[in-house]
């Protein structure tokens, strides 16, 4: 039995080509490879505009592949919700975007399963941290602010709603 082949990749979500890096990674192991572009594609079109980690596994034998998707970084999802280019060059100082606390609890839902945060008020927590260090606000507030507010249970009301 032929061990199956796994193939790691970064992709622009549903923007994935039969060209480099895709292509010359899976034309070798004789698979139809606008197929699978065109799986990752389909799997990828809701992260548009961010990079997101795609696994492709194959075996060589029947040609047969499967293709996963993984969760974009906190990053890309931040970028995206606050609908900017990209994070600040000096997040201390210069702030890019802002985000509702609605926002940080969509994507704390996202991030969940990938996060060490063990209830969703943590994940929020995790998700304020990565828009410290992208410049971006919440509620219009530096999110180390929002943090405090966070322990000091302002958001509880809005993160139970969302928990159920």
């Amino acid at each position: 039995m032929v061990e199956k082949k796994v193939v790691e990749l970064l992709v622009d979500g549903g923007k994935a080509t039969a060209g480099p890096p895709i292509g010359p990674i899976l034309g070798p192991l004789g698979v139809n490879v606008l197929m699978i572009v065109n799986k990752i594609n389909e799997l990828t079109k809701e992260y548009s505009g961010m990079k997101v980690p795609v696994t492709v596994t194959v075996d060589p034998e029947t040609k047969e592949f499967e293709v996963s998707v993984g969760i974009p970084t906190t990053s890309a999802l931040i970028v995206k919700e606050a609908q900017i280019e990209k994070g600040s060059g000096a997040p201390n100082t210069e702030k890019v975007g802002n985000l509702t606390m609605e926002q940080v609890i969509k994507i704390a839902k996202i991030k969940s399963p990938s996060l060490l945060a063990s209830n969703l008020k943590a994940a929020v927590k995790e998700i304020l941290g990565s828009c410290v260090s992208i410049g971006v606000t919440v509620e219009g507030k530096d999110p180390k602010e929002v943090q405090k507010e966070l322990e000091e249970g302002v958001y509880d009301d809005v993160i139970k709603a969302h928990e159920k």
